[in-house]
């Protein structure tokens, strides 16, 4: 049996703040609730749809119960489904380097409408954004190939929120 090497990004677990609380203030949980759908149906469009289960609706609420506590609100995740280990639980998905720049890239067209369609604080969408940067980063499970490395290495200027 071939096993697949795990890789652990340099630095380990990311280093960036949290998001502020002011958002789960200004947004209240049906909106993360709403943000989350809009987010997932994008995913379910990406070339990402098949690391999801098949009912995405479902998916989503579990990722906006892990967001609402993670933007200020009430611990949902904890309470319903128990210790996040978000890396440990993405284990299972073969996440590459291009994996997750479609799912930051998902979730930046959900951002772009975020302060009109879901009151988030226009002014904490930066900080926000570096944590989905962190936060993803460390999901990252499988090494970067010799290409994607000649590719990073071509142009560093290059950020998707830059």
């Amino acid at each position: 049996m071939n096993e697949r090497q795990i890789y652990v990004p340099p630095g380990g677990p990311p280093r960036v703040a949290a998001p502020d609380p002011a958002i789960y203030e200004a947004m209240g949980e049906a909106k993360i609730f709403a943000m989350l759908e809009d987010f997932y149906h994008e995913l379910e469009q990406s070339p990402l749809r098949a690391m999801f289960p098949k009912n995405m609706v479902k998916a989503s609420q579990k990722s906006a119960a892990f967001f609402v506590g993670l933007l200020g609100g009430p611990p949902l995740y904890h309470e319903r489904y128990g210790n996040p280990m978000m890396r440990a639980r993405h284990m299972p998905f073969v996440i590459d380097e291009a994996a997750r720049q479609e799912w930051l890239a998902c979730f930046d067209r959900v951002l772009d409408h975020a302060p009109e369609k879901y009151y988030f604080p226009a002014e904490h969408i930066p900080g926000f954004r570096a944590f989905l940067e962190g936060f993803s980063g460390w999901m990252v499970n499988t090494a970067p190939s010799d290409e994607q490395i000649a590719e990073d290495d071509s142009d560093s200027s290059l950020s998707l929120f830059g």
